[in-house]
């Protein structure tokens, strides 16, 4: 194997970048665990304040707070620390946009990224989906409190982007918390909703539609979607979350389902985070295939053009894909049924 010339060989900065990420992520996870910035609020405080507030030590609060003024989650002026504006906006509780729980689900995988070396040699993954899908009763509601977190922003470009035109029922299939289905049944006030999960996710679920404007139009129901049949007829099928869990045959089978469900006429819409052809790029996408990897016994990143063509195999007419605005790395794929 040839080497570069000395003066051709490359900065080495993104790697040394590599080596260390995990302080950045390690320090957000700390402070949204302890309720750092919910201590904080709107006030202007000291170290020592906080320290006090939270019972914890006042040196490390110190150097803990540092570190998250120096990822611009704080500001740090005259020796008091305030939430800045991307803290405010994303990481205090109430606010329309937090994202603390969907940080605590991070933070529940991240001694599972720890045993990426084992599920890349054995295959298999190192967390059972059981754990968060209704065996672990904390994880369970991180997990679907994460997801609500994450759909109120995603959903709004995704009702956004997906028309149902004049369709009145939506099946809403492994819809967790059912935040589409309510950000859906309010863009269009004829419309209800079913979504179909698992029972340890539904009780949760049911506590969160409570506290959304049209969540009264939506309605839970038990099932499993690799097993259980689809509720019919229905005049639009939303797909979200789940081709990333199976393979290609499991995402065929699925359409199948879902065709079969459909009335004529009636839209079929998936969404995930899909990659590019061969599945190397984008970045996000090509990593998010290790998360699944790690957290899902068929876990994987598929391509959009390839979720277009098993459609078009199964029937669906008028295939168009469609990309989420940056930095979301969603994309859905969209298609009627004759």
């Amino acid at each position: 194997m040839s080497r570069p010339d000395a003066d051709a060989i490359p900065d080495p900065t993104p790697i040394v970048e590599l080596t260390t990420s995990y302080w950045a992520s390690q320090t957000l996870f700390a402070a949204n665990r302890i309720g750092l910035f919910e201590a904080i609020g709107d006030a202007a405080v000291s170290a020592n304040e906080i320290a006090e507030k939270l019972g914890i030590a006042g040196r490390s609060t110190e150097l803990l707070m540092n570190a998250c003024a120096s990822l611009d989650l704080l500001e740090k002026q005259a020796g008091l620390y305030r939430c800045s504006d991307l803290g405010a906006a994303y990481l205090l509780p109430g606010t329309q946009s937090y994202m603390g729980d969907a940080i605590r689900y991070c933070d529940d995988l991240y001694s599972t990224w720890g045993r990426l070396e084992h599920s890349v040699r054995a295959g298999e993954p190192a967390l059972t989906a059981s754990s968060y899908l209704g065996d672990d009763e904390q994880r369970t509601r991180n997990f679907v409190y994460g997801m609500h977190n994450r759909a109120l922003g995603i959903g709004q470009a995704l009702v956004g982007l997906a028309d149902l035109g004049e369709c009145r029922s939506l099946l809403d299939v492994g819809g967790g918390p059912g935040t589409y289905s309510a950000l859906f049944a309010a863009r269009y006030p004829g419309l209800s909703a079913q979504v179909m999960e698992l029972p340890g996710v539904i009780p949760i679920a049911r506590e969160i539609l409570a506290t959304m404007p049209a969540g009264d139009r939506v309605t839970m129901v038990e099932g499993n979607y690799k097993t259980s049949a689809f509720p019919a007829p229905v005049e639009a099928v939303l797909m979200s979350g789940m081709f990333h869990r199976e393979t290609e045959q499991q995402c065929r089978e699925l359409i199948a389902k879902g065709f079969d469900a459909l009335t004529s006429g009636g839209r079929m819409v998936i969404c995930d985070i899909f990659a590019d052809a061969g599945g190397a790029s984008p970045a996000f996408a090509a990593l998010f295939g290790l998360t699944m990897l790690l957290t899902a016994p068929d876990g994987t990143v598929h391509a959009d053009a390839d979720v277009a063509a098993w459609m078009r195999d199964r029937g669906i007419a008028e295939v168009e894909v469609f990309h989420f605005p940056p930095p979301m790395p969603h994309r859905i794929v969209i298609g009627v049924k004759p």
